[in-house]
């Protein structure tokens, strides 16, 4: 079985390959023009996957996910991905975080995706997801991206950029997320076999 992934960020769509369980295909959806007006992660997911459901013939899928961090307002949140602006590198943003929390000591953090399931124009399902950890003074590890070498996760005493993809899998916010939504597929798709564990 083939889902498409709307996204653009490769990181991501890895993400979702390597969790994806035998049986299931995760690919890239076409490139799409799509604002992220939302005032909310589920907001921003559900008009992505409906925009991406009008190019592909089968079931589509789009994440919207970001840093909440309570020590400054909940932000960078839905903006996560521009909070150092529209064109910022994955570095800029982190280093704004970094001034906007003016070096307090492991701030509380979390990481929250929503993912929005669509076909043929018609919202299927959402699934929600969050992990709780706290933030770093300065980045650690050389995997992931985004924020994942400042967010510590202290069941693993590691940064998410320092953990394996399947080890990030097995804990993230984005895997819990995936992990909901393959649960429901066959019974949303009207699909009779069921998924093997990942691979």
């Amino acid at each position: 079985m083939t889902l498409y992934c709307a996204t653009s960020n490769p990181g991501k769509l890895a993400e979702f390959q390597a969790a994806a369980p035998r049986g299931l295909r995760i690919i890239a959806a076409p490139p799409f023009d799509c604002p992220e007006t939302g005032a909310s992660f589920e907001e921003n997911a559900v008009e992505k996957a409906l925009r991406a459901a009008e190019d592909v013939r089968g079931p589509v899928f789009a994440d919207d996910s970001g840093l909440v961090v309570d020590a400054i307002g909940g932000e960078p949140g839905v903006h996560s991905a521009r909070y150092a602006g529209p064109a910022a590198t994955d570095a800029q943003n982190r280093a704004r975080l970094l001034r906007r929390l003016r070096a307090r000591k492991r701030p509380a953090a979390r990481f929250v995706c929503l993912l929005a399931l669509a076909r043929r124009g018609r919202l299927l399902l959402t699934c929600r997801g969050v992990c709780e950890g706290l933030i770093l003074d300065a980045p650690r590890g050389s995997g992931g991206f985004g924020y994942d070498p400042l967010f510590f996760f202290p069941p693993l005493g590691r940064t998410f950029a320092e953990l394996t993809v399947e080890e990030k899998s097995a804990h993230s916010h984005r895997g819990q997320a995936f992990r909901l939504l393959v649960e429901e597929l066959p019974r949303l798709l009207n699909y009779t076999r069921r998924f093997h564990e990942p691979r």
